[in-house]
């Protein structure tokens, strides 16, 4: 495993880490031993930050980060995000009031007594404007509730905007193979501002590990099916906004660069770690064996220059024009 300081948190985290929402749900049926099992696999290779949030499961994916805990004693950072349980997901909704109780649920779910990291939860736009949001995290921080705050964003604008903000320590966005437009746009300021990037979505819903068909179907309740077009939240949270029959031409191109020995996930993975800038990307693992497949991405070798052009190349004649207005 290969560990990359997170921007101004000072930790020094796994660059692969452990994206705990399939774990949780909205990805069809999940065994709580299987995801306890890879949960333990990925401390077994070295993964010590997991990102999780309190609509997780309702709370049941921070819940198992707990047992997880309980049942180990080596040292690791979990990161939550807040803000998801509003009804309506309005800006108005973020005040400290509400900020604390969810921070609060949080600390009980996860059996701890202070957050290592609490990131707003892809909030309306608007929030990113609103002084007293941030006032009131920054109050929150040094109340003890978490040692450090960040935001998980939608759009590269957004994040751009989030880290204006002098409090804000890292940012969690959509990076992989199929949204190239964090590294053209985001990654220099983030680099300059010395905030920490985590890279969510890695594999784009699947599309990224070379195993979905055109025939794959999913459960009714997972977001693949449900959400498709965005009708229960933001549709570039499902396979990456790419429409999938386009992703899946896209995933073909790419496996033709894929050298020997090393699957399409672990190459989409590895491309993740080329950019300097990514603290750490977070798969997701719902049984030791993803686990064990996406650590081993850590310590592949670096990618070739013709590899790197290969990604660029699809993106430009694929996807290019699908994705970038949009996010």
């Amino acid at each position: 495993m290969q560990y990359r300081t997170m921007g101004k948190t000072g930790y020094e985290v796994s660059s692969i880490s452990f994206g705990a929402w399939a774990i949780g749900g909205t990805w069809g049926e999940v065994n709580d031993r299987d995801s306890l099992a890879a949960l333990h696999r990925a401390l077994d290779l070295g993964v010590n930050f997991f990102d999780t949030a309190d609509v997780y499961g309702d709370g049941h994916s921070e819940r198992l980060i707990a047992q997880l805990r309980r049942e180990r004693s080596e040292p690791f950072y979990v990161a939550t995000k807040a803000g998801r349980r509003l009804e309506p997901h309005v800006a108005s909704g973020y005040t400290r009031e509400n900020l604390r109780t969810f921070a609060e649920r949080s600390l009980r779910n996860l059996n701890t007594d202070t957050l290592d990291l609490l990131q707003l939860h892809c909030p309306p736009s608007e929030v990113y404007e609103r002084d007293e949001v941030f006032a009131a995290l920054d109050e929150l921080q040094q109340e003890g509730l978490f040692r450090h705050y960040g935001v998980s964003v939608e759009t590269v604008a957004e994040a751009l905007r989030a880290i204006q903000r002098p409090g804000v320590a890292t940012v969690q966005i959509i990076f992989n193979a199929f949204r190239l437009k964090p590294a053209e746009q985001f990654f220099p300021a983030a680099r300059e501002a010395n905030v920490g990037v985590i890279a969510r979505v890695p594999l784009a819903s699947g599309l990224l590990t070379g195993k979905l068909e055109r025939d794959s179907t999913f459960a009714p309740d997972d977001h693949r099916t449900f959400n498709r077009h965005g009708e229960v939240f933001d549709r570039g949270e499902t396979f990456s906004g790419v429409d999938y029959e386009l992703g899946l031409e896209a995933a073909r191109r790419l496996q033709g660069v894929v050298p020997s020995g090393m699957t399409l996930a672990q190459f989409a993975l590895r491309w993740i770690l080329m950019f300097p800038e990514v603290s750490c990307a977070i798969p997701g693992a719902r049984n030791p064996a993803q686990a064990e497949g996406n650590a081993a991405a850590a310590d592949l070798p670096p990618l070739r220059e013709g590899q790197m052009q290969a990604v660029q190349q699809v993106y430009e004649t694929l996807l290019r024009p699908q994705v970038q207005p949009y996010w």
